[in-house]
């Protein structure tokens, strides 16, 4: 039985908008849908949404849900590493299609950065990750795929997660299973947990591998020692 990615990592959407443009954007087409913000392409910070972050209970949280970390304002971004800091129960993740954009550094034990990979031709956007971003914890995403990315260089990544295209066009686009398996066992032998998304069962069966970080399966721990403690 396959588990969701969202039961175990929770959207914290303080950025609403993005740059990059991805003619796939779901984020896209449900801020036009529901009419959250007026202009996608132009990024909105959510300040008040920061209080968020000081719930006691333990939670994984990824915050560019609905934004790209390229997009955030350098003042929104402190801004936000300040409240991380000062919340060490939970894990915070990021993730980029343009880390070319970026340059900073931080000691954040609890943040994690990541890109997206779709494609062979963006295996560039580790390399610029791993430069530009000086962070303790990496992830890369490969979803959706598009070809297969072939050798990847994970040297220093934490995790990485593979999906496959969903909505209208997930009749058109499939991810191969021989990619999948060729990320997986790469992955593996550096001995980096991977993540097959909930999606993936009809392409690779019910058979899942469903790997989360030391760290990330800590939270969740604390959670259900949380959640018994209430329930009594």
């Amino acid at each position: 039985m396959s588990i969701c990615i969202k039961d175990q990592i929770q959207n914290m959407n303080l950025v609403i908008g993005c740059t990059v443009g991805c003619p796939y954007c779901y984020a896209r087409n449900n801020t036009r849908r529901y009419h959250i913000i007026d202009d996608f392409e132009k990024p909105q910070f959510f300040q008040g949404k920061l209080r968020m972050m000081e719930k006691k209970k333990p939670q994984n949280f990824l915050l560019t849900g609905m934004s790209d970390l390229s997009g955030w304002h350098e003042e929104w971004r402190e801004e936000v590493f300040k409240k991380i800091a000062e919340n060490p129960q939970h894990q915070f993740l990021f993730l980029t299609k343009r880390p070319d954009l970026l340059s900073f550094e931080t000691d954040l034990d609890n943040a994690w950065f990541g890109v997206t990979v779709t494609r062979k031709s963006e295996l560039w956007r580790i390399d610029a990750l791993r430069s530009n971003v000086r962070a303790k914890h990496y992830h890369v995403t490969f979803e959706p795929l598009f070809d297969d990315p072939g050798k990847v260089d994970l040297t220093g990544i934490d995790w990485i997660v593979v999906g496959t295209m969903t909505g209208a066009k997930s009749r058109t686009v499939k991810t191969d299973p021989g990619w999948v398996y060729s990320l997986t066992e790469q992955a593996h032998e550096l001995k980096i947990p991977v993540f097959w998304k909930e999606d993936l069962v009809p392409i690779m069966g019910e058979e899942m591998i469903q790997e989360m970080p030391d760290a990330f399966n800590k939270v969740l721990e604390e959670q259900r020692i949380w959640n018994n403690q209430k329930s009594k």
